[in-house]
């Protein structure tokens, strides 16, 4: 009797284990920014936090990152499994043999733009003549301002451009030192405005100078070996973007619970900015992260022409629609 009742509790223990087991074992996948904790990255912690990365069997861990070109190393070297990065920073560094791809095309087109004060009057590209503009030197944004120029007949003999580092260029425009700056209409632009100032913006999008903005990319032995766990992947980001676009609000708090130093209403403006800028021309009706041709064929010409891509590899080899829903 006591040998059948041992037996009978060893059975329950070992059914109460096997319950208590996961159905499936989820994987561990890390994804890694392109820059500190911003509004960009909100709809990512508002998915973490709602479950939809594990309704699709992923855990997932989010790390800050320290670059967009920092970024493509670290995934490249297969440190991270996906990362957030320009499509610039891809792209160059692809064309030299990091084995990468885009596998969503988030945001469509260029938050880069010439940022003023309102009261400096500085309406146009044209209006730049004249004026002090500060940039850093061999950035994104400097080595794609003389297509800005090109494209609005500017006279570049006319523009005084003041080297600055990145950190300190809001700082010179609210000191009055310059009377521009180039940087991000997602970024500097609300850092300006959070000072108490109203500030100006020249989008490069509007002005010769567009160039698809932030990608999702992995390494392409991820992409070959693990098709599946990338499809669920995008699926559960297109289900936090979705969401955060719906709510904004609701991705803001779920990122201050990760950081609680963030400006809360800053955030959520740089969300609302890069929303806006998530569809090209070229992608709008289409799903969030289907890239189109057109826009990587342009990218493509312009980092050609101005940041020195030299490749013989097509646009369409930099980035795929295969894991973006079918409408």
């Amino acid at each position: 009797m006591k040998k059948t009742k041992l037996a009978l509790s060893a059975i329950a223990l070992a059914l109460a284990t096997f319950a208590a087991q996961p159905a499936w074992s989820m994987d561990q996948v890390s994804f890694r920014l392109n820059w500190y904790l911003g509004g960009l990255h909100t709809p990512f912690y508002l998915g973490k936090e709602r479950g939809y990365y594990k309704d699709e069997g992923i855990d997932l861990t989010i790390n800050e990152g320290r670059g967009s070109v920092n970024t493509v190393q670290v995934i490249a070297a297969g440190s991270d499994t996906f990362g957030l990065a320009d499509s610039s920073s891809l792209m160059l560094m692809a064309a030299k043999g990091a084995e990468v791809k885009a596998v969503m095309s988030l945001v469509n087109t260029s938050a880069f733009g010439v940022i003023s004060l309102a009261e400096t009057g500085i309406k146009t590209a044209k209006d730049l003549e004249g004026k002090k503009l500060a940039i850093t030197a061999g950035d994104a944004l400097t080595q794609l301002f003389p297509a800005v120029a090109k494209y609005n007949k500017i006279d570049m003999s006319k523009i005084n451009l003041v080297q600055v580092d990145p950190a300190g260029k809001v700082v010179a425009l609210l000191d009055k030192r310059v009377d521009a700056l180039l940087g991000g209409l997602d970024d500097q632009y609300f850092l300006v405005k959070a000072k108490g100032f109203k500030p100006a913006g020249l989008p490069f999008a509007d002005n010769g100078a567009n160039t698809i903005g932030m990608v999702i990319l992995a390494q392409e032995q991820t992409i070959k070996d693990k098709p599946d766990m990338v499809r669920r992947f995008v699926k559960a980001t297109i289900r936090s973007w979705q969401e955060a676009i719906k709510d904004p609000d609701a991705a803001v708090a779920a990122a201050l619970k990760a950081k609680p130093t963030l400006n809360g209403p800053s955030t959520k403006e740089q969300l609302l900015k890069d929303i806006s800028f998530m569809q090209s021309p070229a992608t709008k009706g289409k799903p969030i992260g289907w890239g189109a041709l057109s826009d990587w064929e342009s990218t493509k010409a312009l980092l050609t022409e101005y940041r020195g891509l030299k490749t013989d590899k097509p646009a369409s080899a930099f980035y795929t629609d295969d894991f973006i829903p079918k409408q």
